[in-house]
């Protein structure tokens, strides 16, 4: 993708943030995987296009699993209606040549064939029995090599956050991987603490399996 610029160095980016559709599932796919392979964790990378589309998209938006998408043009956006999110548009100059990795159609947006997909969050609803109230838990933010630095993260979380306070949700919560110093020291500057004496549990695969049927343990 080209970048139009005004000079050598400075190129002109129209930016979005939308909620993701069933008609996004293909992207939605190779991002998860991007993101799995990104962190070294190819191997453990099981879903499908089959298994998102089937869970993702039961329930209206920030009812159950909620997808946003990143997306740039280097041309005005075509508008989109959507009575359950306005999407979030930015224009940005960039300083830097910005080239997509990717072949040109492997990221198309199903909006338009001039806009590209570059990343993704997904959240679901959760509980703070200490607060008292629902909140959500994001799990995954994720931006392709080659668009990182100009603000999409920072939009793709502003968006989860603007949301969440619209509804009267308490919080947002997310995990990060302790060797990813860049991710920490990027929520810190957006105001998120990075708690130090919390660990993940996980019960998965067989040890999960095992607990089936309760009769017999």
């Amino acid at each position: 993708m080209a970048p139009v610029s005004s000079t050598p160095f400075l190129s002109t980016f129209y930016t979005r943030v939308r909620l993701a559709t069933r008609d996004d599932v293909p992207h939605i796919h190779k991002l998860i995987y991007k993101m799995a392979d990104y962190y070294e964790l190819a191997n453990t990378f099981e879903a499908t296009e089959s298994s998102l589309a089937t869970h993702l998209f039961k329930s209206p938006p920030f009812e159950s699993f909620t997808t946003f998408l990143a997306e740039v043009s280097t041309k005005p956006l075509p508008k989109i209606d959507c009575s359950y999110f306005t999407p979030v548009d930015r224009v940005v100059q960039v300083d830097h040549q910005v080239a997509d990795p990717e072949p040109e159609h492997l990221f198309k947006s199903s909006t338009s064939d001039d806009v590209t997909v570059v990343g993704f969050t997904l959240i679901f609803p959760n509980f703070s029995t200490f607060l008292g109230k629902p909140g959500f838990h994001l799990e995954d933010l994720f931006i392709r090599e080659g668009f990182r630095g100009f603000g999409m993260g920072k939009m793709l979380l502003s968006s989860v956050a603007h949301q969440t306070a619209k509804i009267g949700y308490g919080r947002v919560e997310w995990t990060v991987i302790d060797w990813n110093v860049r991710s920490h020291k990027f929520y810190e500057r957006l105001g998120a603490k990075v708690l130090p004496d919390w660990r993940i549990c996980r019960l998965s695969g067989e040890n999960l399996e095992a607990y089936r049927d309760l009769n017999s343990l």
